[in-house]
């Protein structure tokens, strides 16, 4: 009775009617989520069908899984968009019907599709058998985590049988007498000795400590291995003067062949890697740089799986430092964490410096290190490095994964620490761990564990700055790298104004050089220009910047610094109006909220004679040829016009930093630098991480 009423709705646009029935929404969110400003929650008429294109509109109608949504083109109603018949279950929702399935005594909705609808799953729909949305309100979820663990399971997986299998290495004639042969067979390896008494085999692992039984010697009717000379008889496999046992297995001669009986691998294809793997997927994590070793091949393995299924993409490096720094290049580029891999000890401590190169600039990163078995794990072991005391200034948050720790959740608290602290997480893998089952244990998930960012600052701070900004004369704008979201909004305050907007070296490019308030970087690597309009300022306006000594920003200038970060707010000095909140959020209701008249004056003019007298010096030295090679200014007033305009340069540390920012002209290229540390190395491996991020743009290494 308290159902949605059955109603088709019409909205009518420049180019497209939408037709809608409430009555049969399924609240899978498609519209709203996807075109906000057609599908328009808590306003009236909540659909615009003129908010944006027709195409763009017809592709999210398309989308809609209830049926609810069509349209009209041409004076035809259009409701049916599939044509192969399909049911597909909806993550913590309904059967999602496609295809044309005929659904047998039902009433459709009002105008609703008969081709594609949406099955009640949960129990609570108020329009059965319809969804009418009611899981959401009721909370409904799935309990994946049998299913899932099954699913990769899969049947035949080896995990339970362990059957033999007759595998061929060759014939009788390819193996001499008194010969010892190393063969592989899958992912076993194989010692097969041939003597006058006929063919043995045996683990080509040694049991003592992994030597390579197939590279050893026949020593008085034994195989010794090549290591550590350990004596093992061929037959049974028994250690001879010693208490290791190797595994043999069965050889037959038949039809010429020589044949070997293997147990299929009894390992699980649901481990504690592949909880990780997946968790880290659906916390959408989808890009790895690493490499790949004896202490990690387990998560190796995992992530594998996710790259065959489309979900991950998996990038080798040659050097665990690349991937570090790929991985801060991905983050600075797209704002998303990216994972790094490494076996345990030095290709752990590989990637430290780049994890630092993230930490100190805010990126997320999320690493994840091999380890020595646990039970090797102190007594000095090869390789064996204490990662956690390594790991524990670098890595926001850091845990040893075991047998009995909670996989999915540790995984998730890793990718949740990186996102919301902006820092680096660490997942210490020991060998043996990765491997272990993982039961009925599903992957974790990010639904409903992180909140939207978009912070309001409260209304006495945004009343104290408005009183600053509608009394200075002569305010500036000061853009650092924590406003690259707002930026939209901060220029937006700054045409208010009319005043300009100088950017911190990170910030570079946020605005660009030829916009008619843009001044250029402030600071050591920055411009003339700049710096003259803070000098003459008596309002700093300061938005996401972290005011470092390089900047320079001026501490005895009246100063509103707005951040999302409070421990930012005043950080080395006091300042005199801290607000915190979101940039884009603060910089518009400073614009909103300002007087119709304020004391600033215009000072685009101003700006313009600035840049004339700078540009005049730059074309200056571009002119000088002091017979020792290509200067600067002329080097990079080419790459200006050379690098395409919404290029991302990715900037290496040196005197080629210096001169990028004050030579460089940005038009609305992203700019990629090692901020804080520093680090010479950074630039290109940087840039293959912005590159593996798909941006479609071109990235350039300088």
């Amino acid at each position: 009775p308290d159902r949605m009423p059955d109603q088709l709705d019409e909205f009518v646009g420049k180019d497209i009617t939408i037709l809608d029935n409430r009555g049969v929404c399924s609240h899978a969110g498609y519209c709203t989520g996807g075109l906000s400003h057609v599908w328009r929650t808590a306003i009236e008429p909540w659909i615009d069908a003129d908010g944006a294109g027709k195409d763009e509109i017809i592709d999210i109608i398309r989308k809609c899984p209830s049926g609810a949504l069509s349209y009209v083109e041409d004076g035809e109603v259009k409701t049916e968009f599939h044509d192969t018949p399909e049911i597909q279950i909806a993550r913590d929702g309904p059967y999602q019907v496609r295809g044309g399935i005929a659904l047998e005594d039902a009433e459709f909705g009002t105008g609703a599709s008969r081709e594609h609808y949406a099955l009640c799953r949960c129990g609570h729909s108020k329009n059965k058998p319809f969804c009418d949305g009611s899981h959401w309100y009721a909370g409904f979820v799935d309990d994946e985590a049998l299913t899932i663990s099954k699913a990769n399971r899969g049947p035949g997986s080896g995990a339970e049988d362990g059957e033999e299998v007759w595998a061929s290495v060759g014939t009788a004639d390819d193996f001499a007498v008194g010969s010892v042969n190393a063969i592989s067979l899958g992912e076993r390896q194989v010692a097969l000795v041939r003597t006058e008494d006929g063919f043995f085999a045996l683990d080509g692992r040694c049991p003592h400590q992994g030597g390579p039984l197939g590279e050893g010697a026949l020593c008085d009717g034994a195989l010794r291995c090549p290591w550590h000379g350990y004596d093992f008889a061929l037959k049974s496999g028994k250690g001879v003067g010693n208490d290791e046992t190797a595994e043999t297995f069965q050889v037959r001669e038949q039809d010429g062949a020589v044949e070997i009986a293997l147990p299929q691998p009894k390992r699980s294809n649901w481990t504690v890697s592949h909880v990780i793997a997946e968790t880290l997927v659906e916390w959408g994590v989808d890009t790895v740089f690493g490499m790949v070793g004896h202490s990690n091949l387990g998560m190796a393995e995992a992530i594998r799986i996710q790259e065959s299924r489309g979900r991950t993409r998996f990038f080798g490096i040659r050097h665990e430092g690349a991937a570090a720094f790929a991985c801060s290049g991905y983050a600075k580029a797209t704002g998303r964490p990216a994972a790094c891999l490494s076996i345990a000890g030095p290709g752990a401590t590989n990637l430290l410096t780049g994890l630092w190169d993230a930490k100190v600039d805010r990126a997320p990163v999320i690493a994840l290190t091999g380890q020595v078995q646990t039970q090797v794990m102190g007594p000095g072991a090869f390789q064996d490095i204490d990662l956690a005391s390594a790991f524990e200034a670098v890595a926001r948050f850091s845990q040893t994964v075991l047998d009995g720790s909670n996989h999915a959740e540790l995984a998730s608290l890793a990718v949740k620490n990186a996102i919301v602290e902006r820092d680096v997480a660490h997942l210490i893998l020991p060998d043996e761990v990765q491997v272990i089952d993982a039961g009925n244990a599903g992957p974790g998930r990010r639904d409903g564990r992180l909140s939207q960012t978009a912070i309001t600052p409260p209304k006495a701070s945004v009343d104290l700055a408005l009183y600053r900004i509608s009394h200075a004369r002569r305010p500036v704008i000061i853009a650092g790298y924590g406003a690259r979201e707002g930026m939209a909004e901060v220029t937006a305050l700054a045409e208010a104004l009319n005043c300009p907007v100088i950017t911190t070296f990170k910030a570079k490019g946020q605005i660009s050089d030829g916009h008619p308030l843009g001044a250029g970087v402030l600071g050591r690597s920055g411009t003339p220009v700049a710096s003259w309009f803070m000098n003459e300022a008596d309002l700093l306006i300061v938005f996401g910047a972290s005011f470092s000594q390089h900047t320079g920003i001026e501490s005895r200038k009246p100063t509103i610094q707005v951040d999302f970060d409070r421990m930012a707010l005043g950080k080395f000095h006091g300042v005199h109006e801290p607000v915190w909140g979101d940039i884009g959020v603060t910089a518009a209701l400073f614009r909103d909220g300002l007087p119709s008249e304020c004391a600033c004056t215009d000072q685009r003019d101003e700006l313009a004679d600035r840049w004339a007298l700078w540009r005049a010096e730059k074309e200056a030295r571009a002119a000088r040829d002091n017979g020792d090679g290509i200067n600067s200014a002329l080097l990079f007033r080419h790459l200006a016009d050379a690098v395409p305009g919404d290029a991302i340069l990715s900037v290496d540390v040196g005197n080629n930093t210096y001169s990028f920012g004050r030579y460089f002209e940005c038009d609305s290229q992203s700019v990629l630098m090692s901020g804080y540390l520093g680090s010479i190395g950074f630039g290109f491996p940087a840039a293959m991480g912005a590159w593996a991020a798909d941006t479609g743009r071109k990235v350039v290494s300088i």
